[in-house]
């Protein structure tokens, strides 16, 4: 267990449940077993890393590939014929039709062979794409075993609720697990496990923190995290290679870090340009809009109202929501800056990061923004869909919550003023950090 420890870190509840599901080889596992989580908690990671540890036989099979019956039972009963070695060498491919022959030519398969006397596991990667498929899959796979009289586990791993699931007609119900997303300790400690080997390890876990202090609020995936760490480390411990700092002197390299790690936290989510190319841009000190590829999204042309709607959200995102009255009401009275000013808001908000907003607030802020009266209709909703859809806004809430949704604006500055110069709209007098 401690060997799987290091492996998988900060997943050992996970783990522990996972192998007591799993068992002995021979024995009969549960039916089927359905992990939900956000992105990058470790799903798949966990899933993979057990299984081909404990050498169980499985097959992985990612539902976004496989996106029609067709292709997903024929992936599934190939990969199976693979790993047994008594039709490893043969060479032909079996071809399935539908679920029902999906369940004989299982039997066929693993009647003999390594498969006949142990657990075999089917992964089911991105499963919500199953509810797109035909109405008796779903309920199929969950009771393969029963259907095909094998020792057959089925895993679903998912982004969203079994509820969401669930067919109406009923169904065999899987043990359903968690896994929540990681808090920024796990973070530290599991980025920090990948630190280079020609530095010290504290060095490392120094930079990591750093890292963690600026983006946490605005992105807490760990792949975009990590990705974010690698790209950035050869700027911070640029002073200790030239000699001009050491290890220790955190203060010197915050000073060299703090201006790329602000250009870092415009383009986090977008992947607007290429490793090779912001490692270019942060040797040549270049600025991240002169650089082609970074500002593409300014040549997208958007819908009239589209281009308001992402001017509200970054408002709404960077202005802390009770400034709206003073910038969105006519007649708010005379407000003073001073009374504005907290201790804890001198930092600017654009440093900080965007904010999540409702809906609410950010229709009411279309509506003030707008000349013309705009009628809250299916047509500007089905647009706050598409800025979610290019990536241009992040949905950060479900619509099950009490609170509703809650979006975030993933756009820089420089392409929200490149925007709102098109419909001839003065953003910076509604910023406030620029008050």
């Amino acid at each position: 267990m401690s060997h799987m420890e290091s492996m998988v870190l900060c997943r050992e509840a996970q783990v522990s449940t996972l192998q007591s599901l799993f068992g002995e080889r021979h024995h009969f596992s549960f039916p089927s077993i359905f992990i939900y989580g956000h992105t990058a908690s470790g799903k798949t990671y966990v899933t993979q890393t057990l299984l081909k540890t404990l050498e169980l036989p499985h097959v992985f099979v990612n539902c976004v590939e496989c996106f029609t019956l067709r292709l997903l039972l024929e992936q599934i009963l190939n990969k199976l014929s693979h790993l047994n070695s008594s039709v490893a060498g043969c060479p032909t491919e079996i071809t399935c039709e539908t679920f029902n022959d999906f369940v004989r030519l299982f039997k066929q398969v693993t009647h003999t062979g390594n498969l006949k006397d142990q657990t075999v596991y089917i992964v089911l990667d991105k499963a919500e794409y199953l509810r797109d498929m035909e109405a008796n899959l779903l309920p199929g796979f969950l009771r393969l075993q029963e259907l095909t009289d094998r020792n057959v586990t089925v895993i679903f791993l998912s982004e969203i609720i079994w509820e969401k699931f669930r067919p109406n007609t009923g169904c065999f119900e899987p043990f359903v697990l968690y896994f929540p997303d990681y808090s920024i300790g796990n973070l530290q400690k599991i980025l920090s496990h990948d630190h280079p080997p020609e530095y010290s390890a504290d060095f490392y876990a120094a930079y990591i923190n750093i890292l963690l202090g600026v983006f946490y609020t605005v992105c807490r995936d760990l792949k975009e995290l990590r990705h974010l760490a690698v790209l950035n480390f050869p700027k911070y411990c640029e002073p200790v290679v030239k000699g001009e700092a050491g290890e220790r002197d955190t203060r010197k390299l915050w000073r060299n870090i703090e201006p790329h790690l602000k250009k870092a936290m415009q383009t986090v989510y977008l992947r607007e340009i290429s490793s090779s190319q912001w490692e270019k841009l942060q040797k040549d000190d270049t600025d991240p809009g002169q650089l082609k590829g970074l500002s593409a999204y300014t040549h997208v042309e958007l819908p009239y109202y589209s281009k308001f709607i992402l001017i509200a959200a970054y408002l709404a995102s960077y202005n802390p929501a009770r400034t709206d009255r003073r910038f969105f009401l006519k007649h708010h009275g005379k407000i003073k800056k001073t009374n504005f000013l907290k201790k804890h808001e001198k930092t600017s908000n654009h440093l900080l990061g965007p904010k999540p907003f409702p809906l609410d607030r950010l229709l009411a802020i279309l509506y003030s923004i707008v000349d013309s009266r705009v009628a809250p209709t299916a047509n500007i909703f089905s647009q706050i869909t598409s800025l979610v859809t290019l990536q241009l806004l992040t949905l950060v809430g479900h619509d099950d919550q009490l609170d509703g949704p809650k979006y975030k604006c993933t756009v820089s500055l420089d392409f929200i003023r490149a925007i709102a110069r098109t419909v001839n709209f003065d953003i910076i007098k509604y910023l406030y950090d620029f008050l």
